[in-house]
Formats: structure tokens, C-alpha cells, sequence
């Protein structure tokens, strides 16, 4: 047997509900590959458990709250911890999961997905790449720019800045231009590559970072 497939991956829960928390437990535990080693029902908790048990793994309810568990994100990237976040919810936005993932997230799923996807998730995950749900792939695709080569210096500042998450605004200040400037720069980088809207410009960077091609990695099985 190859050595991968005797590794166990530990999983933090954090989430709203103590009962799909045990429901949880209990069906990941069924298996040989995968150990929850903390439940918790508030992100404090959920960031205490990470700190001191550093698992492989933290499964986080989008009930707490967007900006909370961007917040949260944005503590375990500067912490420099391994442990790799999974958001899971019952309501998730395309544009929410492209947040999430720019913040930090390696996973994002809804609470109604089949367990098999939610161990896919798992999978790719534990292997060390990104996951998100097919539909939002599939955009990602359409969303190939044509023509980066023809963008100005400036463009390209905009559109990397966009491609973070930040508003117009905030470019405006972090390049000490006017936020009707950045308008105008949006416009051409859309006439230009033939991107639509920000969402689009902002998935063709992942696309191109490589963060969206997770499901061609081979992920470390996990099994129940």
C-alpha cells in the first residue's frame, strides 16, 4: 500500500448547528482516513483549535457570517498555519465563493451537495489544491481573456487589483488615481480582453494563477 493512502488527515468543525456537527462526526469517523479532532460553535473557538491543534483541515459554516469568516480567513493567512479552510453553507453566491477564495479559502461547498461531494471537496483539498463547485468552473472557462498583451501598464495594475477583490475605490487610493479613472481603465480592460464584468475579470485570474484547474489534481483519497 502506498505510503499516501495510510496518511490520516485531521479535521477542525466549526458551525452553527451542534447537530450537524455530530452528524458530521459521525460519518467521517466511519472511515480509516479522515480523524475530526474538534467541534466547535463559535470562531474564536474554531481559531483556538487551529492555533493549538493545527489540523489538516477547518470546516467553517457560512451562517456565522460573511465578513466574520473573511475575518477569520484573513487571521489563520497571517498566523502562517498549514491548516487549509473549507467553507460549507446552506446560501453561497457564486461572487461569495470567489470572495472566500480570494481570502483565503481551499474549498467552498454548500450544505445541500451530496456527501460525495463534500468528501471530493475533502479529497481535493487534503491533496493541497483548490475546489470549488463545477457551475463556477465552468464560468471560469468562459472567462478566458484575449488579449493581456495589449493592455497598458495601468490596465494591468487595475486589473490585478480587481482580481484581489478590491472595490473601485480602494484601487483608486492604492494607485493615487481617481476612482472615475478606474472606471475608464475597467472599461478598456473589458473592451480589450473581452471579459464581462468583474466577476468574469476576476475568475480569469484564478483561471490563470491556477487556482481553478484543482479538479486535475489527483487528490489523496478519503473514505467513508
Amino acid at each position: 500500500m502506498p505510503i499516501a493512502s495510510r496518511l490520516v488527515n485531521t479535521l477542525a468543525v466549526c458551525d452553527t448547528e451542534p447537530i450537524a456537527i455530530e452528524g458530521l462526526r459521525s460519518l467521517l469517523e466511519s472511515g480509516d482516513s479522515l480523524r475530526v479532532i474538534a467541534c466547535e460553535t463559535t470562531l474564536p473557538h474554531g481559531m483556538d483549535g487551529v492555533m493549538e491543534l493545527e489540523p489538516s483541515m477547518l470546516l467553517i459554516d457560512k451562517a456565522f457570517g460573511l465578513h466574520p469568516v473573511m475575518d477569520l480567513l484573513k487571521k489563520m493567512r497571517e498566523s502562517a498555519v498549514q491548516t487549509r479552510a473549507i467553507i460549507w453553507g446552506y446560501s453561497l453566491t457564486e461572487a461569495e465563493a470567489l470572495r472566500l477564495l480570494q481570502t483565503g479559502a481551499a474549498g467552498v461547498i454548500r450544505k445541500t451537495m451530496p456527501l460525495d461531494a463534500l468528501l471530493n471537496c475533502m479529497q481535493t483539498v487534503a491533496s493541497g489544491c483548490i475546489w470549488m463547485e463545477d457551475r463556477v468552473l465552468q464560468e471560469a472557462k468562459r472567462a478566458v481573456p484575449a488579449g493581456h498583451s495589449t493592455l497598458t501598464a495601468r490596465e494591468l495594475q487595475v486589473m490585478e487589483l480587481v482580481e484581489t477583490g478590491l472595490r473601485n475605490k480602494d484601487i483608486a487610493v492604492a494607485l493615487g488615481i481617481r476612482t472615475g479613472t478606474v472606471k475608464i481603465h475597467l472599461k478598456h480592460i473589458f473592451e480589450k480582453t473581452g471579459i464581462r464584468g468583474r466577476y468574469g475579470l476576476a475568475l480569469s485570474g484564478l483561471k490563470e494563477k491556477g487556482l481553478l484547474a484543482a479538479p486535475l489534481c489527483e487528490p489523496a483519497r478519503l473514505s467513508i
